[in-house]
């Protein structure tokens, strides 16, 4: 619950900055649509606190499909479903079964999108934070330092959406003309790893 109220406040502050990255690739809408849906995400948590984290996450992704517009909805509704779902009804969630129900979302999200690492889309992001993070872990790296270690890795591969042409997505109806600018979801994606290591026992906040 920690996570999802510190990406809610994350949207938030960066949403004008996500819709004009949207703005030159996309429909102009990608910041309003994820602050509309963390909001309502977060707002549900706080009406009905679930019993287990899993539960929390299922309801994250239930109510990120409904509120949110576009495809963003289904992506992340389907990140956060597939990884609560994998989390089961554990009351207590070490990080490797955090970092491998994370990795169960992201195979959700490839099969839904169809997309692959260089198609200039999330799956740039959250492919290599998941790797970072799980083998930094196997390293006997704390949980606080294997995320933000994650959370780095996921700043850089947003980034690196910069020169790639887009493939999935509205943005792939552009052609070249998509190189050049950062992809939009990367940039959100990017967010809420960094919210999920500034929450995390021992990160920043």
């Amino acid at each position: 619950m920690a996570w999802i109220d510190r990406a809610a406040e994350a949207v938030a502050a960066e949403k004008d900055r996500l819709t004009r990255l949207d703005s030159a690739i996309g429909d102009s809408d990608h910041g309003t649509n994820l602050h509309r849906g963390f909001t309502a995400a977060r707002a549900a948590l706080q009406a009905k606190p679930p019993q287990y984290p899993g539960a929390a996450l299922v309801q994250v992704g239930m109510t990120l499909i409904s509120s949110v517009g576009g495809a963003s909805g289904p992506l992340y509704g389907t990140v956060f479903r597939r990884t609560g779902k994998a989390l089961g009804e554990a009351e207590k969630v070490s990080a490797r079964d955090l970092a491998g129900a994370l990795a169960d979302g992201l195979a959700g999200v490839r099969k839904l999108g169809g997309a692959s690492v260089g198609d200039k889309t999330m799956v740039d992001v959250f492919t290599p934070a998941i790797d970072v993070f799980t083998a930094r872990l196997a390293d006997d790296a704390s949980t606080a330092d294997a995320l933000e270690a994650a959370a780095d890795a996921a700043d850089a591969a947003a980034l690196a959406t910069i020169p790639l042409r887009a493939r999935k997505g509205r943005a792939s109806y552009l052609g070249e003309r998509s190189e050049g600018h950062e992809d939009p979801g990367a940039a959100s994606a990017a967010l809420l790893w960094r919210a999920l290591a500034d929450t995390a026992p021992g990160g920043a906040r």
